[in-house]
């Protein structure tokens, strides 16, 4: 039986413990979900250097004062709370505009658009979100294949085959770096067979740290990949 037990949901559970916990959280968090929640605040701020104050101001809001306390696994899927918690976020910064300031005040496009989620002649937000998240989850998922590759000393042809794994080659692409690599085709296509569907395996496995049940898990499996095939029509 699966647990659902997660890192993602107990690291922000852990930023309750003290100060030295708190940093860790908060650097783990950064590290693997800054993106999509920048992407969604800059949507709303019209100047860059502010929005990155404000998406740090997040994070340390989030997890030293009250995110932690209201973070619960059995909510479901952490991606959806961590949305939530950015909108509401947002929006008291500015109703009681307490923003992070750097050289001047941060202005919002519209309070409205906060609360609608859209704003004229944009990418709705929450779309920017989905798609920087999966981005994210991918990325994560393919650090953890690049250190498997390294423990295994496969790292370089890992490096060579990295390209392949997220766009299938064509027969040229194949014949191309076979001859590079003086491997024959065949082998070539059996490595990276390999790499993708372990590849597969750990983004699996990174969905599953930020899900409660195997639901909730497919459902997010199922919108990460309905994420990155818009991108690809980007």
């Amino acid at each position: 039986m699966q647990r659902f037990e997660t890192t993602r949901w107990s690291i922000v559970q852990t930023a309750a413990g003290g100060e030295s916990s708190a940093r860790a959280a908060l650097e783990i968090l950064c590290r693997t979900y800054r993106n999509p929640v920048l992407a969604y605040v800059r949507h709303h701020i019209r100047d860059v250097d502010s929005a990155e104050d404000l998406t740090q101001a997040f994070f340390l809001h989030f997890l030293e004062r009250a995110g932690h306390a209201a973070a619960d696994p059995a909510r479901g899927r952490f991606r959806a709370y961590l949305l939530t918690a950015v909108k509401r976020f947002l929006i008291d910064q500015h109703e009681s505009k307490l923003a992070v300031k750097r050289g001047g005040g941060i202005r919002f496009e519209s309070v409205d658009a906060l609360d609608a989620g859209d704003i004229a002649g944009g990418e709705d937000p929450e779309a920017m979100f989905e798609r920087d998240w999966a981005l994210a989850v991918l990325d994560a998922a393919l650090v953890r294949l690049r250190e498997e590759a390294r423990a295994a000393d496969k790292l370089a042809l890992f490096d060579r085959l990295r390209e392949f794994l997220i766009e299938r080659p064509g027969d040229t692409d194949y014949a191309r770096l076979a001859e590079a690599l003086s491997l024959r085709r065949n082998t070539l296509a059996v490595a990276v067979h390999r790499l993708r569907q372990r590849l597969r395996e750990l983004v699996r496995a990174e969905i599953r740290e930020t899900t409660n049940c195997p639901e909730a898990l497919q459902r997010e499996l199922t919108e990460l990949h309905s994420a990155l095939s818009t991108r690809g029509e980007e």
